[in-house]
């Protein structure tokens, strides 16, 4: 039966490819952002009112030297993720991501989906903003033709009878419709931690983001439970990661909320994970469920959280941060 080797979990926002003197652009645009919301209440607010009640300590994450320093470190989390795949040399990575309606529709969004496809496209989106700071350096990253990468459409047809035992209703796509791309949740995986040998992969949507079907944090642990289970069962001698890709919080950076979490998947706490407010599970930080499915899946292994980074932008306290972990 097939094995799993490795658990990882990884952030994939767009500031990581950014060099941190441009960190100050991105800041400048949050002020139009209208995904702002407040902790710990989770009142969605525009940006005058998230500054009005902001920290003034946080002028002090706002200078050229944080800005390098957490830039640097974000690299280094990405090439530890990347070595790491490189060493374990896994057969297949099953990859758990969100869309930002890349991939659906935000009026047709499956709360889960499984793609088996033999090979999915991707190509970076283009983002409609004027002057926006990441698009030459994203066409370094990621390119700009769409490619195609390949999915292990054995393991994903099991894992789609497995789960469907199990009581998961998974939508499960055989073919994407013309011009639908994957999400940047699993481009970056392939364009950033894979840059010697593309790994097949099975990727399993998580609708983190849009009410109102968005799994539970509770869910999400299932689902990963689940998927060992199918993983486990598939009668190959394959070795398999599993790779929750997303998160931490933003657009207001929340290190209370992102630290709790950190600290209830190291302990294997899934009691306090279900209890986890879900006012401050919303916007990008709900991108943190993805983990939480990783973490369902790893009960047997170690949590290895390689570092955490909160990348603040701006004096209201907006920003992502960022996550790289193992479990093994």
């Amino acid at each position: 039966m097939a094995k799993v080797v490795l658990g990882l979990g990884t952030s994939h926002s767009p500031l990581l490819s950014v060099p941190g003197e441009m960190w100050g652009q991105y800041g400048e645009r949050d002020r139009a952002n209208n995904s702002l919301y407040r902790t710990p209440d989770g009142k969605h607010v525009d940006y005058e009112e998230l500054l009005s009640e902001a920290n003034p300590e946080i002028a002090k994450e706002l200078t050229h030297e944080k800005y390098m320093a957490r830039h640097n470190a974000n690299q280094e989390g990405i090439a530890k993720i990347a070595r790491k795949i490189e060493d374990v040399n896994p057969d297949v990575i099953v990859m758990f991501g969100d869309d930002q309606s890349e991939t659906f529709d935000r009026e047709q969004m499956p709360s889960m989906a499984l793609i088996w496809q033999d090979q999915v496209p991707f190509k970076r989106r283009e983002v409609r903003v004027a002057n926006d700071p990441t698009m030459e350096w994203a066409k370094e990253l990621y390119g700009t033709e769409e490619m195609l990468f390949p999915v292990n459409s054995s393991l994903g047809k099991h894992m789609v009878e497995s789960l469907s035992a199990e009581d998961f209703d998974m939508m499960h796509v055989r073919r994407l419709r013309e011009g639908q791309t994957m999400s940047h949740a699993f481009g970056f995986v392939w364009r950033r931690l894979m840059p010697t040998k593309i790994v097949p992969t099975i990727p399993i949507h998580i609708n983190t983001y849009f009410p109102p079907n968005q799994p539970t944090p509770e869910r999400c642990i299932e689902l990963g439970r689940a998927v060992r289970r199918a993983v486990e069962s598939w009668d190959t001698d394959a070795t398999v990661a599993i790779l929750g890709s997303g998160g931490f919080s933003h657009f207001v950076v929340d290190e209370e909320i992102d630290r709790q979490s950190i600290r209830l998947m190291e302990q294997k706490d899934y009691d306090g994970i279900g209890k986890l407010p879900l006012e401050r599970l919303q916007s990008g930080t709900s991108e943190i469920r993805n983990w939480f499915a990783v973490a369902g899946a790893m009960d047997d292994k170690t949590m290895d959280m390689y570092d955490y980074v909160p990348c603040y932008r701006s004096i209201a306290g907006t920003g992502c941060a960022m996550g790289f972990a193992s479990w093994e």
